[in-house]
């Protein structure tokens, strides 16, 4: 069967769509200027930079809280 239109999209394409970084804060919970300095210091998600627009890859924010998920204090490790 064929989508009647573009609202009939599958979910994965809404995944792989890029969003500007205050769409990215809000998506983990976070402030811009919290995302802003992860980019400088590196310890964020990976982003896409087109001259000075800076996006992000829902599924990619996702997979990298997702990989920051534990289960006790005794499995994080800040290093």
């Amino acid at each position: 069967m064929t989508p009647a239109n573009d609202n009939n999209r599958p979910a994965t394409d809404y995944l792989e769509g890029f969003i500007d970084e205050k769409t990215a804060a809000d998506f983990l919970c976070q402030s811009v200027r919290t995302i802003q300095k992860w980019r400088v210091t590196g310890f964020g998600p990976k982003f896409y930079k087109s001259g000075r627009s800076v996006r992000y890859r829902r599924c990619e924010l996702l997979e990298w809280a997702t990989a920051r998920r534990h289960g006790n204090t005794s499995q994080y490790s800040a290093a």
